[in-house]
């Protein structure tokens, strides 16, 4: 019975590796994909309304790091799939 134990165990490590990979996969392209649509929208904004690319260029880095902190968050959700499994 000590060898079904063995193989449940080592089961669990590598679902949570795959889990870890594909968390922090999903979580880095989702907001890859955020931001860059994000920096498109302001960018087409600045050149449409020059006059507005002080507000819309901070408005944009309030953005990006809302989106970057989901980034994180996947990273951190990985990392404990990694370390508590």
């Amino acid at each position: 019975m000590a060898g079904e134990g063995g193989a449940s165990a080592a089961s669990i490590k590598a679902a949570a590796a795959i889990g870890a990979g594909l968390a922090i996969g999903v979580g880095a392209a989702g907001a890859g994909i955020g931001q860059g649509l994000g920096l498109q929208g302001t960018q087409e904004a600045i050149a449409r309304n020059p006059g507005a690319a002080g507000r819309l260029t901070t408005n944009m880095f309030i953005g990006l790091a809302l989106i970057e902190a989901l980034a994180i968050y996947a990273l951190v959700i990985a990392l404990i799939l990694l370390f508590v499994f």
